[in-house]
């Protein structure tokens, strides 16, 4: 049975480009009070700025999935837009040395409210030390942790297969299947995918060996298309 009643929240998409390459960035707003949270802010200033007016939202924070530059472009004129407070995880900042200000470290498990609205914090580190997934009511947004086409790459700094196959075993078992899946970027899928439907799907969900895993990820010759 599929989850009926109605989230505290709605969850806003937008695309934004930079030449051939393009994000999905999202915007958690409250419906109670209107206090929102943007999640990676990139690339077209304008278009965000009209979308988050036409959407009634008092943006209080940026939440980051990871920090590689094409999620956190923006970061800063959000910052001086709107004093907003900057939520990414500890192992990340550690890692490549983020800075920001307002900035708020996380660790798995935390839980950041938004007006009544209640997002926990999936530490799921693979495409980067410290990449996190944001877990709601009716949604994951997956940054580039999960795509429902794939996942990740492991190659960059920082990045580690093994910690991606543990990652996404960890999001097979606590992700319901009702659950819409909006992640960083699109190769076909567009986002809001159900979560069961990538599981039927994603063939690195379906890889329940590590070692397997671990050779289909970093196999040679992999061609790497511009997200949609």
């Amino acid at each position: 049975m599929r989850f009926r009643s109605v989230p505290s929240y709605e969850l806003h998409v937008l695309k934004v480009a930079n030449g051939f390459f393009s994000n999905y960035i999202y915007m958690i707003v409250d419906r109670k009070t209107r206090y929102a949270a943007i999640i990676d802010p990139a690339w077209e200033w304008e278009k965000i700025t009209s979308w988050i007016i036409d959407k009634r939202a008092k943006i209080q924070a940026v939440l980051l999935t990871h920090t590689h530059y094409d999620h956190i472009h923006l970061v800063e004129s959000v910052i001086q837009a709107f004093d907003a407070q900057v939520y990414v995880s500890r192992q990340e900042v550690e890692a490549y040395q983020f800075s920001s200000q307002n900035l708020q470290l996380l660790e798995a498990w935390d839980h950041i409210r938004i007006g009544d609205t209640k997002i926990e914090v999936l530490l799921t580190p693979g495409h980067t030390a410290g990449s996190v997934c944001f877990l709601l009511q009716d949604a994951l947004i997956s940054g580039d942790t999960l795509f429902a086409e794939g996942c990740g790459m492991c190659n960059f700094p920082g990045g580690d297969a093994e910690q991606m196959f543990n990652s996404l075993q960890m999001l097979k078992r606590l992700v319901p299947p009702y659950v819409r899946v909006y992640p960083g970027h699109s190769y076909g899928e567009e986002p809001g995918q159900f979560f069961e439907a990538v599981m039927e799907r994603n063939i690195y969900l379906q890889l329940d060996k590590k070692e397997h895993f671990i050779s289909f990820r970093m196999r040679k010759n992999q061609v790497f298309r511009n997200p949609q």
